[in-house]
């Protein structure tokens, strides 16, 4: 499904090869594209679809650190606008100005989304922490 997803997103920026050209960041235009996709997708199948399937299909081993799976878990309590911001950012790394290219949303956006999911998994890992030290 991920190669379906990126060959259609390549598709669909070569059928527009003007706005590529115009565009501030061409990282940023091809993650906004593939960003329209995938809720696309979603929207016609929200049951079937997971992020592991657009994360590809290679397994990714991680270290055993519970400390990892607790970041991981924070992260996915957060609401979708700062997970999804807060992604763009980490995974990809993207400029802020990238990310508030690909998103739509005004720069100061992207760093009050930055801020907020920065602050609640501080606050996640601090308490999961606080949960381990105890008896």
């Amino acid at each position: 499904m991920a190669e379906d997803l990126l060959q259609e997103t390549f598709l669909r920026a070569l059928k527009h090869g003007e706005r590529m050209e115009r565009a501030t960041s061409p990282a940023a235009y091809l993650f906004g594209i593939a960003r329209h996709i995938r809720l696309d997708v979603i929207r016609q199948r929200p049951a079937a679809l997971t992020d592991a399937d657009l994360e590809g299909s290679a397994a990714v081993v991680a270290l055993e650190d519970t400390r990892l799976d607790d970041m991981r878990a924070a992260i996915q309590r957060l609401a979708e606008p700062h997970r999804e911001t807060l992604l763009l950012r980490l995974r990809h790394e993207l400029s802020y100005a990238e990310i508030a290219e690909v998103l739509r949303v005004p720069i100061g956006t992207v760093r009050s989304r930055l801020h907020y999911a920065v602050a609640q998994l501080r606050k996640a890992l601090v308490s999961a922490s606080e949960q381990e030290r105890s008896p």
